[in-house]
């Protein structure tokens, strides 16, 4: 996909804000993804419209039966901050056009077009905000049922005379300026994927309105490319980084941002009825203690379900992780890269002081149990127990 260059003229420069900012996203390295719109109450995941090729005004109809009357802003909260969770990211308005909150921009929100009549979005924000985590948005670029929005590689629409992007593209500015009355602590975008080589998205425009708001507002782009002038973060679909095991990160360089992988804790990211096989405890924790290795954080998704409650699965692993967290929370809190290269047997963390082992797969070790890692100009060896914890042994060295 080819990205317009900005200009050198104007170039994007952080503000002090936004520095501290970037400090706090890396310093508590947990964080939870929510998918949650009407798709929920198709149990079949968040492309169903597209995948499906359904008729848009049948599935706009779903919001009148979508009443998420067992959703409970605090009991979610509690459950990600008892897990070690630092920030939340909920899906405000995502590819079928659906908004999360009560938007003065189209009747198509959950506040105007459903029974439930209430705004989530607004109260799982301020539940996150009262248990000392941050909030932060998703937003789509793209709509599979506007018809201003010219229709990409994933739509539907069925009348493209009407596009025009720089019409839609106000009322994307619109509701983002509605997003940011709440303070959000950034804003995630997706989508760039849905046009063709040299589609101008402008989105350089959406990324000075947010700073022109809030300059300590984060801004990240799911576009699987290098970062483009004005974002603050880079994450990476489905992949540590560096790596391209998901097929979204091809050609995506390691920017010296705040980096982020997502990934789901089953398979989908939206619920999905039939997709009940979540993520033991020894693969999350893995794919945490990988992320931080590569100075990232882990963006873990999980999927509610239409009535508004977390699916059980999803809530006995967040138990299980916030135990885990408790005991080592501060081998990744606070942590980073060593520059040591992974080993078959684990990864390394380290903070200003320690450096932590942690073995992943015992069954790598080397003959001897004597596990040796070099920082700098220093080595170190370490003899590992003879009984392992069956998720993640750690072994921790005081280099400072």
């Amino acid at each position: 996909m080819a990205l317009a260059l900005v200009p050198a003229f104007a170039q994007y420069v952080p503000s002090p804000e936004n520095l501290e900012a970037r400090k706090a996203f890396k310093e508590r390295r947990l964080g939870i993804f929510l998918h949650w719109g009407i798709y929920s109450a198709y149990a079949q995941g968040e492309w169903y419209l597209s995948e499906h090729k359904l008729d848009s005004t049948a599935y706009m109809a779903a919001a009148g039966g979508f009443c998420p009357s067992k959703f409970d802003a605090d009991a979610w909260a509690q459950a990600f901050a008892d897990a070690g969770a630092g920030y939340v990211t909920l899906t405000s308005r995502h590819h079928d056009g659906f908004s999360m909150y009560g938007t003065r921009e189209s009747t198509f929100n959950i506040v105007d077009g459903t029974p439930f009549g209430r705004d989530p979005l607004a109260e799982l924000t301020a539940a996150v905000k009262a248990r000392g985590m941050r909030m932060q948005y998703y937003y789509s670029l793209i709509d599979w049922i506007r018809t201003d929005y010219p229709k990409g590689s994933s739509g539907i629409q069925k009348d493209s005379l009407k596009a025009s992007y720089g019409h839609y593209l106000e009322f994307e500015k619109a509701q983002i300026r509605e997003l940011m009355a709440l303070k959000p602590g950034a804003l995630w975008f997706d989508g760039m994927w849905d046009q063709p080589d040299g589609f101008d998205w402008r989105v350089t425009e959406l990324y000075e309105l947010i700073h022109s708001i809030d300059p300590a507002c984060l801004v990240g782009n799911n576009h699987h490319h290098a970062p483009i002038d004005g974002e603050d973060f880079q994450m990476f679909e489905k992949d540590l980084p560096g790596e391209n095991q998901g097929g979204f990160s091809a050609g995506a360089p390691i920017s010296a941002l705040p980096l982020e992988t997502c990934e789901t804790m089953n398979y989908a990211w939206g619920y999905r009825v039939e997709d009940q096989w979540y993520k033991p405890l020894k693969d999350i924790v893995a794919l945490l203690v990988k992320a931080v290795s590569k100075d990232a954080n882990l963006l873990l998704n999980i999927g509610p379900m239409a009535s508004g409650e977390l699916p059980a699965p999803a809530l006995e692993r967040l138990q299980e992780l916030g135990a885990w967290m408790r005991e080592h929370g501060h081998t990744v809190n606070g942590c980073g890269s060593t520059g040591i290269p992974p080993e078959p047997w684990g990864v390394t963390t380290r903070d200003a002081k320690h450096l932590y082992i942690h073995i992943l797969d015992p069954s790598a070790l080397p003959a001897d149990g004597i596990i040796k890692v070099s920082l700098g100009r220093r080595t170190f060896y370490r003899k590992v127990p003879a009984i392992l914890d069956p998720v993640d042994t750690i072994l921790e060295i005081l280099v400072n």
